[in-house]
Formats: C-alpha cells, sequence, structure tokens
C-alpha cells in the first residue's frame, strides 16, 4: 500500500508537466504493479497502434518477392549471390511466374495490382513490373529520391481517392514519401525554418485539441514560435462538444501575422473531421484576409470518415498535405508517410518573394542541387533537407517501403466496394457503441466523427447527469489525475488525460482501435463504477 500512495503522490507530481504518452507509461507501471496482485488483464486504451492488419496486401507484397528473388537468380546465379534483376521481358517472366504459382497466397491480389497499373494507369508493362522487382530487392537507391516513378502514380490516385486532392482545382501535385507522419512533421518543421518561412518567434495557430507533439515542438530552443490557438469550442444544443470551432475561434485566422497554420484532420484525440461549415469559412478567411497562410494538414484518420475532404482539396493552394499509412492499414512498424504540395503554392511564392540577401544565402544551401537554386521547388528542398542537402544523393524512404505503400494503395484502388474500408470503420464504430453502452450514454450520430477515439469530458458528464453541484464537487476536490489513477490500481486500465492535447482539462482520450471489442465493455464499466463511488461520496456529504 505504501508503495501505491508512493507511486500516486509522483503521479500527482508530474500530472501535466510531462507528455502524455511518458505519464502514460507511468500509469502502465502502477497498473502492472497493481495486476501482479489480481488476475486482471492489463488494457491500455492510451495508445493509438490498431490491432488488425491489412492481411491481403501484405500477402501480395511477400509472394512478389519470391517473384523478385527468382528474377535476381535469373540475372545471375552463384548460389548466395545472385544479380540484378533485368528488364526486358520481365513482364512476361511475371506472367509465367503468376501460371505456375496459383496456390500462392495474395496471389491473385497480386496479379490486379500490376494489372491495374498497366490497365488503367497505362503504364508499360516491363517498366513498371521492373520497377516494383528492383524495388523490392532494394539493391538500388531511391531513384528520383522523392518517390519512384510508378510508385508515386499509384500513390497519388490513392490519395485522391482517400484524401479528395482535386488536380482540377490545384492543377498537379507531387508526393515525397517519408517515414510515416512522423517524419513528415520533423521534415516540414526544418524545412520551413531552413528557407526562413518561419523565423524563430514567428507566430503559427494550431487548432486544438491536437496531438500532442503539435503543441511541444513549437516551443523546443529551435523554434520559440509565438501560438495561437484555434480551439474546438463549439457545443451543441445538449450542451455536447462538437469538437468543432466556432467562428470567432476561426477568425483569429485573419490576423496576417499569422504565417502558418497546424492542423490534425479529423482531430486527435476526439477524431472528429472538420465540418463543411467550418472548412467555407477557412476558406474564406485564407482568401479575403490571409493569403499567404500556410497550413499543414496531417489527414492521417480521414480514411475512417465517409466522404472525407482534405483542407488541400479546398485550399491546395496554401496547404502541404501529410498521410500516413499507419493506421488504416495496421503497419505503425513499417513507417509509411506521405508529404504531397501542388506544383503551383504558397510555398514557393513566399520563397521568392523573400528579401535579396535571405534568397542569397538560401541559393547557397542549395546550390549543388542546380546551377540556378531559386528554381529549386520547396517540396525537392523538403527532400534535401531530409538529408542535411550534402546527402540529398542518398535520401528518399527504402525503396521496398515504397513497394509496400504501392500495394497497400493498389489495394485499396482496386477494392471497388470499399469492402476493407467498411470493416475498418465498422469496426471503430462497434467499439465506441459498446463503451458508450457500458456507460449507459447514447451515442449520437455524427457524420464527421472517425471513431478513431474518443474524448469523454468528465466534467460535462458529471453535470448532465448529477447537476451543477456535483461537478463543482468533483472540481474541487479531486484532480484528473485521480481519474486516471483509480482506473490503473483498481482495474489495471490505462487511459490518457485529455488535458495534454490542449482539451478540456477534465476530459479523458480512449483509443477505440487497439483493444478487442470486449475490452470497450470492461473499460467503461470501471470508469463507470468510479465515477459512481464519487457520486456516492458527494452524496454523503449532502
Amino acid at each position: 500500500m505504501e508503495e501505491i500512495n508512493l507511486k500516486r503522490q509522483e503521479l500527482e507530481n508530474i500530472y501535466g508537466k510531462i507528455s502524455p504518452f511518458e505519464f502514460k507509461n507511468k500509469l502502465i507501471e502502477l497498473a502492472k504493479t497493481s495486476n501482479q496482485k489480481s488476475t486482471r488483464t492489463l488494457l491500455d486504451a492510451g495508445r493509438g497502434n490498431p490491432n488488425w492488419v491489412a492481411s491481403t496486401p501484405r500477402e501480395a507484397f511477400f509472394t512478389f518477392g519470391h517473384f523478385a528473388i527468382t528474377e535476381s537468380r535469373f540475372s545471375w546465379d552463384n548460389g548466395d549471390l545472385t544479380g540484378m534483376p533485368k528488364k526486358t521481358g520481365i513482364y512476361d517472366r511475371f506472367c509465367t511466374f503468376i501460371d505456375k504459382n496459383s496456390s500462392m497466397s495474395g496471389i491473385n491480389t497480386l496479379k490486379e495490382i500490376v494489372d491495374y497499373g498497366i490497365n488503367d494507369l497505362n503504364f508499360d508493362a516491363d517498366s513498371f513490373v521492373h520497377e516494383l522487382t528492383d524495388a523490392i530487392i532494394g539493391d538500388n537507391y531511391p531513384f528520383p529520391d522523392r518517390m519512384l516513378t510508378h510508385i508515386e502514380k499509384i500513390v497519388k490516385e490513392y490519395l485522391k481517392a482517400e484524401m479528395k486532392y482535386d488536380l482540377e482545382k490545384g492543377g498537379n501535385f507531387n508526393v515525397f514519401a517519408v517515414e510515416g507522419a512522423t517524419a513528415a512533421m520533423c521534415y516540414i518543421f526544418d524545412s520551413l525554418i531552413a528557407n526562413n518561412l518561419l523565423l524563430k518567434g514567428d507566430k503559427i495557430a494550431i487548432m486544438t485539441p491536437v496531438f500532442t507533439p503539435y503543441l511541444e515542438i513549437p516551443h523546443l530552443p529551435r523554434y520559440e514560435f509565438e501560438v495561437v490557438y484555434i480551439s474546438a469550442d463549439e457545443v451543441d444544443e445538449n450542451n455536447e462538444h462538437t469538437w468543432q470551432c466556432s467562428n470567432a475561434e476561426l477568425e483569429k485566422l485573419a490576423d496576417k501575422d499569422i504565417k502558418a497554420l497546424f492542423v490534425v484532420n479529423p482531430s486527435n484525440p476526439p477524431s472528429v473531421a472538420i465540418s463543411d461549415n467550418s472548412v467555407s469559412k477557412i476558406v474564406d478567411i485564407v482568401n479575403n484576409h490571409n493569403q499567404n497562410l500556410m497550413i499543414i494538414s496531417d489527414d492521417v484518420y480521414g480514411t475512417f470518415v465517409h466522404g472525407f475532404k482534405s483542407l488541400m482539396a479546398s485550399l491546395p493552394y496554401n496547404t502541404i498535405g501529410t498521410y500516413s499509412y499507419s493506421k488504416y492499414f495496421g503497419v505503425t512498424g513499417w513507417r509509411l508517410g506521405t508529404i504531397a504540395l501542388h506544383e503551383n503554392n504558397v510555398f514557393d511564392k513566399l520563397i521568392k518573394e523573400l528579401p535579396y540577401s535571405i534568397r542569397k544565402r538560401t541559393n547557397r544551401r542549395y546550390a549543388d542541387m542546380n546551377p540556378i537554386p531559386e528554381n529549386v521547388p520547396f517540396i525537392d528542398r523538403i527532400v534535401a533537407d531530409s538529408r542535411q542537402v550534402a546527402l540529398n544523393h542518398t535520401a528518399g524512404l527504402s525503396t521496398p517501403q515504397q513497394v509496400q505503400m504501392a500495394f497497400f494503395s493498389a489495394f485499396t484502388l482496386i477494392d471497388k466496394k470499399n469492402e476493407y474500408k467498411h470493416k475498418t470503420m465498422e469496426i471503430c464504430y462497434n467499439r465506441k457503441k459498446l463503451l458508450f453502452d457500458s456507460l449507459g450514454l447514447t451515442m449520437n450520430h455524427n457524420p464527421n466523427n472517425a471513431c478513431y477515439y474518443t474524448e469523454f469530458d468528465l466534467l460535462r458528464w458529471a453535470e448532465k447527469n448529477y447537476g451543477i453541484e456535483f461537478a463543482n464537487y468533483l472540481e474541487n476536490n479531486y484532480k484528473p489525475v485521480d481519474i486516471l489513477f483509480d482506473l490503473a490500481e483498481d482495474s489495471s486500465i490505462v487511459l490518457l488525460g485529455g488535458g495534454g492535447f490542449a482539451g478540456p482539462e477534465w476530459s479523458i482520450r480512449i483509443s477505440l482501435a487497439n483493444l478487442y471489442d470486449e475490452d470497450y465493455t470492461t473499460i467503461g464499466t470501471a470508469l463507470k463504477r468510479i465515477l459512481e463511488g464519487y457520486v456516492s461520496k458527494w452524496r454523503n456529504n449532502l
């Protein structure tokens, strides 16, 4: 008991002072200590790693690896040492491989993926199959370094289909394959600084609640940005959070001193997409009041919302779109993500408008890439900056990773009935319903809700169910960390506090992706029991 009390005091002292993800690790230690004294299973609903995997495109990937090795031996076979795949006639040899190995897992999907590239995207058969084969072997540096040619075209089709990137509205866009959205964040922040598009101390805006690194990075000594928070403060007629920003909050973006807007859409943790009305308001503000606003939109959860449309679709000139395959395909370990930018964009415009003395300095940075460094577009500067420019010739995502990215993308594009999409959406929706049912809550229909996470505001629950007096009692006598501590100690359940995401202080974040269905009933039941315990204590004090 003394050990538990010491841990509780430690948790109270550090709550709100460290990242909620680091705090979660402390809760896991507590939950494990408590778990050792019971037969309970530790339930960690604090992490967004899904517990499903897209198996079919993986089967196609690994089966294709067998073909690639046969091609390597076809080129040069010296036992353990074999050669680089040859292009001439490779498609015919691929068709022979398909015919001879009809029972291999994923073989039909593999054929459909290759057929899609040839028939739908008009790829030259030998060129396409050779690019995939050489890439999965991984025997060459990525070239082009930004992304392999055929693979980029497939990924662009995927982003157009899922993120609604709009060629008619924004013109052509280019894609940089990166090691997940995490790498995308780091690369973009660094290149904005390297190109003097943002300077230390500049004013930026962040839409909140938001994934915590977006809150933490701007305050690092390298950046020290002045941050304006655009809060999702809107509530509905039942005084429930809609997780949308009011017009008053969005109007902060009219301030021309705000140089950049960072947004996760759908949000994390509420996982609610920006509404059409809010998008229209943002478009109006940018077009009429802050035309040079740079927007960085992280759209990783977009595939979980029917008809999702990225801000890059509505404001293609102003927006860099980032995306990660991690959540949708259960592929966090692969590190697969994209940075996308239209060729006609505000970033290149602002670089050209920099004072000559600054342009001269940045020109020296990229002089070894191009005899006219001013002509290097911003997205290619991001690629170069990712390898400190000097190592640009070895930049780029590993080629086997790019093949897996292409297979995931093509798998989705050939799934005309969206069967995989519906399965992932159904998983998240059902788990949220199980959680809400066990809490005794009604789950409202919200077409913008991805249901990947849910953010539960305990004070609003307290006021709605037991009145303002109980809400005041809870706030005056307890701390948000008490709920998290009790769940970990009493039930071996680990959740995250929403305050660490710049959400309501008394909210908690529950991942709906990483545990099994029945676990959400367990979590809801345990949370309800703890909350009812607080209600009993309040009533006893009346």
